[in-house]
């Protein structure tokens, strides 16, 4: 049947074949397209980029990195795992134009860990420490009793310290309890103080005693420096030492006396541990006093790997410097605490008479000869040369 090209036929068909027309062109256009795209994207050397035709044996388009290639060679050798890996733990940094160049660490991981260890282990083992303590020092009072004078006071006193020795004692003594209080508030006080004084209070507290413990370290470090200065050559170990601690210093039986100068073996084990803990303390404290000044903890690793052969971090973010600084802090206060404890029982509560050697100066003599013998020796001889040069002198005036 021919087709129809009237004015009538037209009219009459004109609309369905213009659809048709139309449909049949661009459904043709769509075929083109589509043949197009496959031609470019898996046909390879038909004119594209190397961005999108690459070879198929090629290393980019193996499933796992190869020699370092990623793939689809986004990132040429770097890799998104090993790119947020080095965000995660704080060693890649961005760029920052403000003065605290510490901004420019995206995320320190190790805060995590440092919450971790402060909340956890440190929080409970600290507790356990000291209450540890206290049991140990309640149990040997309830077995041993008070350390007695065993021949009565005499009546007679000797000089046990002088006035500036008992005054470097009391002033490292006196910042200490305030800095350990006020420690320890830091570490329990929202736990234990906070639920019965109220937010409000425990702010206020907790602010007050943050400011009363920076500023009192530095009484505690001058009363450390005179105490070391006057008493070091006193507590030189001997061998005699290792006689009084064969013996337990004869603490645990009665009327046994060992031999012991100004100070035994005992006192100098605490006079070490004061020392060195309370330096430790005090370096730590510094640092943390004057945030971000300091690198002491990667120098520190430093050292420990070139003699032991570790392989401590040594490149740590500043942040993470201030985190070990506290972490540390805390455990060498949590053990200064513990010793102090045992120095004050035994020291007050635990042998009578020996209070009185850092509260006047003067101990009883027959105090002074049961516990520290060589020591009333050597005072007495230099009593006696003193007052023999005297008699010549003055025999020697008169003459």
């Amino acid at each position: 049947m021919g087709r129809d090209y009237s004015k009538e036929g037209w009219s009459r068909h004109g609309g369905r074949r213009f659809a048709d027309v139309l449909c049949a062109r661009l459904a043709g256009l769509a075929m083109a397209f589509l043949l197009a795209a496959f031609a470019v994207t898996f046909v390879p050397g038909v004119g594209v980029s190397s961005a999108l035709a690459q070879p198929v044996g090629a290393p980019e388009l193996r499933q796992n990195p190869v020699d370092g290639h990623v793939p689809g060679d986004a990132l040429g050798t770097k890799s998104d795992a090993d790119l947020w890996r080095a965000i995660r733990n704080g060693s890649a940094e961005g760029k920052v134009s403000i003065p605290d160049k510490k901004a420019a660490t995206l995320i320190q991981s190790e805060g995590d860990n440092w919450r971790a260890f402060r909340n956890g282990p440190l929080s409970t083992y600290g507790v356990w420490a000291m209450l540890g303590m206290v049991i140990v020092v309640a149990l040997f009072f309830a077995i041993r009793g008070r350390i007695r004078i065993e021949n009565g006071r005499s009546g007679k006193t000797i000089t046990r310290f002088t006035f500036i020795e008992r005054t470097g004692h009391w002033l490292a003594a006196s910042s200490f309890i305030v800095m350990a209080l006020t420690g320890l508030n830091l570490l329990y006080g929202r736990y234990v103080l906070e639920p019965v004084i109220g937010k409000e209070a425990f702010a206020a507290i907790t602010h007050v005693g943050k400011l009363m413990h920076n500023y009192m370290a530095f009484a505690f470090m001058t009363g450390l420096t005179v105490l070391f200065v006057m008493w070091v050559k006193y507590n030189i170990p001997r061998y005699i030492d290792l006689i009084w601690l064969m013996k337990g210093g004869g603490l645990f039986t009665k009327g046994l006396h060992v031999d012991a100068r100004k100070f035994n073996a005992g006192q100098k084990l605490i006079f070490w541990s004061v020392m060195l803990a309370g330096l430790s303390a005090s370096i730590s404290g510094w640092s943390m006093i004057f945030p971000f000044t300091t690198h002491l903890f990667s120098a520190t690793f430093e050292v420990v790997n070139a003699i032991f052969g570790t392989s401590l971090p040594t490149g740590l973010a500043p942040i993470h410097e201030q985190q070990l600084a506290q972490l540390w802090h805390a455990i060498i206060a949590i053990a200064l605490i513990c010793i102090i404890i045992a120095h004050v029982y035994i020291g007050s509560l635990g042998m009578e008479g020996a209070f009185e050697a850092m509260g006047t100066g003067e101990v009883d003599l027959n105090w002074a000869k049961e516990h520290h013998n060589l020591w009333v020796k050597e005072v007495e001889e230099a009593q006696a040369r003193e007052a023999e040069e005297a008699r010549k002198e003055t025999a020697e005036a008169r003459a």
